[in-house]
């Protein structure tokens, strides 16, 4: 099938051929002559199967021909929100690229920057306004936002959203909008609390589903490498000594491991910057265009900082930490091997992950290939529950014992000594 074949319309087929789009993806087939139809619509689709333009190019579609048929002023007609700044950043260039021959404007709006140029495109008028929720409820109390002429609205990534914790702000906004409109909602998983969701705000919708999030592109060979934790720095460094590992997005669980690796890797020469929620919106932008652009080699992102980051002709991601929920591996190896590109997915896993890579290999219904080729082999064995409870005991009281020092100082700060002996747990 041919994007003609949709029936769209000749500028936005024109701005798709500038970009050598000719076929859409599997959710595109199935969405867009229901949206253009004007049905509210169910997607379940993860990011990387094309989802933005399943949305943005119909909605482009609708508000040209409305605004041909009725000569509309540039009013918010349409609303897309999303959980990151970075996926915001990135559907409203889609828009931007979609709909240059439209005339249709865009413009966005997210925390974490000031809002002086954001406000700017406000009062010059837009048509499509992507947003975060925190920056949009701002703008709405500033007086700066007016939902009332919404006629289209997207929720994407809605389970991302609720475990960001933006249920409450997604409520405020949608009493805010207009009855009567069309809406979108898209998720990648359907859990009890995002169906529920998904009827409060939408009206008898067509369901449309792609890529279960159980599924792993067969484009995508998948590696796996049993280490210790102690060794995990060393074996990635030989991982990286393969010169043909040219671009690498890796994953870590925390803010403080993504930090911790960029400075081990820069140690060693190798190029490499990391983004989280943590890191100045500016720093987050500088360094994931300085990646699109091979200006660095690695990378390093905590899960919700690399939600939403859609790069060209990615061919490997690195599993520095193994994730314990299962789709998360799914999502994360799903950065590469894109629209039919080959990928490569190497995980390194210490003890205490081998039972995540279980759970992991049960999901997706297959075996991870083990290099057996590793000079850092698992040596370590897992700590037994038992050890488990009382290293979780000792962090508590550890943690408590900060706490009480700091309250003791805070009251008498001129006799009080922190002591940096540690006590045995008997």
């Amino acid at each position: 099938m041919k994007f003609e074949d949709l029936k769209i319309i000749e500028p936005i087929l024109k701005a798709l051929k500038d970009e050598n789009y000719t076929e859409p993806t599997s959710i595109q087939e199935k969405s867009i002559p229901l949206i253009l139809q004007r049905n509210d619509v169910l997607g379940s689709a993860q990011t990387g199967t094309g989802k933005t333009a399943a949305f943005a190019i119909p909605i482009l579609q609708l508000l040209y021909l409305d605004r041909i048929k009725n000569n509309k002023a540039h009013k918010i007609n349409s609303l897309i929100i999303t959980p990151t700044r970075e996926l915001a950043i990135q559907i409203a260039d889609s828009f931007t690229v979609y709909g240059k021959y439209t005339g249709i404007k865009n413009a966005v709006i997210f925390g974490g920057v000031k809002q002086g140029s954001q406000t700017d495109a406000l009062r010059k008028g837009v048509d499509v306004l992507v947003a975060t929720p925190g920056r949009l409820l701002d703008l709405m109390d500033q007086g700066f936002v007016n939902l009332k002429d919404v006629e289209y609205f997207v929720l994407d990534e809605a389970d991302r959203m609720l475990d960001m914790g933006f249920i409450n702000d997604i409520k405020k906004i949608i009493a805010k909008l207009p009855s009567k409109r069309q809406s979108l909602f898209f998720s990648a998983t359907m859990p009890k609390n995002i169906v529920e969701l998904s009827k409060k705000i939408l009206k008898n919708p067509q369901k449309v589903e792609v890529s279960p999030v159980s599924s792993t592109a067969e484009t995508i060979q998948q590696y796996l490498y049993y280490t210790n934790k102690t060794n995990k720095k060393d074996l990635l460094f030989h991982i990286l000594k393969n010169r043909e590992i040219d671009q690498v997005l890796l994953f870590s669980k925390t803010k403080h491991g993504a930090n911790k690796i960029s400075k081990y890797l820069k140690k060693e020469n190798i190029k490499s910057e990391a983004i989280h929620g943590d890191k100045a919106q500016n720093q987050r932008q500088k360094a994931l265009a300085q990646f699109k652009e091979r200006e660095i080699r690695v990378l390093v992102a905590t899960d919700i900082a690399a939600r939403g980051i859609d790069i060209d002709k990615l061919r490997y991601v690195i599993n520095y930490d193994i994730p314990n929920i299962s789709e998360t591996y799914v999502h994360r190896i799903g950065r590469s091997g894109r629209a039919g590109e080959d990928g490569i997915a190497i995980s390194m896993c210490e003890p205490e992950e081998n039972d995540y890579i279980k759970d992991i290999e049960n999901l997706i219904k297959q075996k991870i290939e083990i290099v057996k080729d590793n000079p850092f082999p698992q040596t370590d064995k897992p700590m037994t529950e038992n050890e488990k409870k009382e290293k979780e005991k000792e962090k508590k009281l550890r943690k408590q014992e900060f706490f009480d020092a700091k309250k003791r100082k805070q009251e008498n700060p001129k006799s009080f000594k922190f002591s940096n002996k540690k006590k045995k747990i008997k």
